[in-house]
């Protein structure tokens, strides 16, 4: 365990708080000076740090507020308690301003001090878990057999510029598998563009692609570059191929066929050097045989396919999966991250997830923000956890069954408003309401406003270490609307 650094000219705080914590088994190192501090930290080994530092505000030479500020530029991350006198007070401002965790008001209770030093090293090993999360984040997640295929193919392919076609459903990641690709192949230093042919208007596809010339067509007032000359030397991901416009697809084959291409409205033959990967969820077979996709463009991308399993295949990955987002999701707060309950856990994975793992992480994003508790239980868990409406259990749509059938199934069971399963953390809340609204809950907007708001500001509080005054400036409301709100929803007690 790292220690606690404790700054202070007066042996008799120094002896009591070294003495409180050594009891609570927390390790400790003591300096009476600004400058002992400084020096302390430019010598210590990475487990020599501190996590929290304690300093007084009035000491010989650099105050407690100086010392806040050096430490804030060597070391942003870590908490600093700031102790003051009762007539220093107006100086807690200060100590708030430069970035302080807390303050410690003399003369202090001894177990409040503790707890408050705690409630430091809780921010200080959040922190850490993040650090190192955002350092070592990787490319795509799964122990699961299926996944360790893909893990194998992606090794067997990283020093091949072969073209790639990915298939699996929407939401499974193929664009991170794309990535993964591209990382891992000789092309690594150049870039990875994506683009998605399903997203672009027809008329506008074309142009992004391959890039225009000035005049070519109405509003083209200067030359572009497309997507294939951005990634020159690197590697171009066309994701949702099997809705690329048919006679695009010409142009496509002409370019992996040729190796040049032509801006819209150019003469000049632009030569490429890029490798293509594909994805779709579509049968591109099935659509080949309908005549809506070329045959000989099929060929030429499916030179190697790589198939991605949806999430219901590979179940066994979920609690990897939880953590991993529900992590994610807390860093993007700036909360601590929640834990799951070995019975909500067990709920999920009865789950079917037609989204995928692009549900699943659309859901911890959810959880993040709405479950009340640290520990996530089987009652925080979204609406469609407990009805089939939305999103389908295991029982309504088993992992063996007709694809066509289960669409056709979620088309028929879903809402009349539709709800945004994938494109936003909205999703859950708004199944939420529709389940009250069909209950006929006349509590509805009032209950639903209340939890958004409590949850907002628990979030911001969160995020300011509890200093209201900050929070209600971060969330854009006044001081007295916090205070009002925070006694409206009891959030004294949490």
């Amino acid at each position: 365990m790292k220690p606690i650094w404790i700054v202070d000219d007066d042996q008799s705080i120094r002896f009591v708080l070294e003495r409180a914590l050594q009891r609570e088994g927390i390790p400790t190192r003591s300096f009476t000076h600004a400058n002992e501090v400084l020096a302390g930290l430019g010598a210590a080994s990475p487990e020599e740090l501190p996590q929290v530092l304690i300093s007084d505000i009035r000491m010989p030479g650099d105050s407690g507020l100086q010392l806040l500020a050096r430490i804030k530029e060597r070391r942003p991350q870590l908490p600093v308690i700031i102790m003051t006198a009762y007539s220093d007070l107006d100086s807690a401002v200060s100590a708030f301003q430069g970035g302080a965790f807390e303050y410690l008001a003399k003369p202090f209770d001894v177990n409040q001090a503790i707890e408050l030093v705690k409630r430091a090293m809780q921010e200080s090993q959040a922190e850490a878990v993040v650090q190192a999360a955002a350092g070592d984040v990787p490319e795509i997640l799964g122990h699961a057999p299926v996944m360790q295929e893909v893990f194998r193919a992606i090794g067997r392919l990283s020093q091949s510029h072969v073209t790639v076609l990915i298939t699996g459903e929407s939401g499974a990641g193929k664009e991170l598998v794309a990535h993964a690709l591209h990382k891992h192949s000789p092309r690594a230093r150049g870039q990875f563009v994506a683009i998605n042919t399903a997203a672009i208007p027809k008329d506008l596809l074309e142009s992004e692609l391959f890039g225009h010339e000035r005049g070519s067509f109405t509003g083209a007032q200067a030359m572009r570059r497309g997507r294939f000359e951005q990634a020159e030397g690197g590697t171009l991901f066309l994701d949702e191929i099997g809705d690329m416009p048919f006679e695009l697809q010409t142009r496509l084959l002409r370019v992996l066929s040729d190796g040049q291409y032509y801006r819209v409205g150019g003469q000049q033959a632009i030569k490429s050097d890029v490798r293509v990967i594909a994805a779709t969820h579509q049968d591109l077979e099935a659509r080949v045989k309908a005549g809506q996709f070329r045959e000989d463009l099929f060929h030429r991308l499916n030179v190697i396919r790589l198939r991605l399993p949806s999430l219901r295949e590979r179940l066994e990955d979920l609690p990897l999966l939880v953590t991993h987002f529900l992590g994610q999701s807390a860093q993007q707060l700036g909360v601590e991250p929640k834990r799951i309950s070995a019975a909500a856990l067990q709920k999920m994975q009865q789950f079917n997830y037609p989204g995928n793992v692009r549900q699943l992480e659309n859901i911890c994003h959810w959880l993040t923000v709405m479950a009340p508790a640290q520990v996530i239980d089987v009652k925080d868990l979204p609406p469609e956890f407990s009805s089939p409406v939305v999103g389908q259990s295991p029982q309504a749509v088993g992992r063996n069954s007709d694809p066509e059938v289960d669409a056709q199934a979620r088309a028929e069971a879903a809402p009349v408003v539709r709800a945004p399963t994938e494109d936003s953390w909205a999703w859950g809340a708004q199944q939420d309401a529709i389940q009250r609204l069909r209950r006929g809950d006349p509590e509805v907007w009032t209950d639903m406003t209340a939890a958004f708001e409590s949850q907002l500001i628990m979030a911001a509080l969160a995020f300011t270490g509890g200093k209201r005054v900050e929070a209600a400036s971060k969330l854009g409301i006044g001081r007295n609307t916090i205070t009002r709100k925070i006694q409206e929803f009891g959030l004294d007690d949490t």
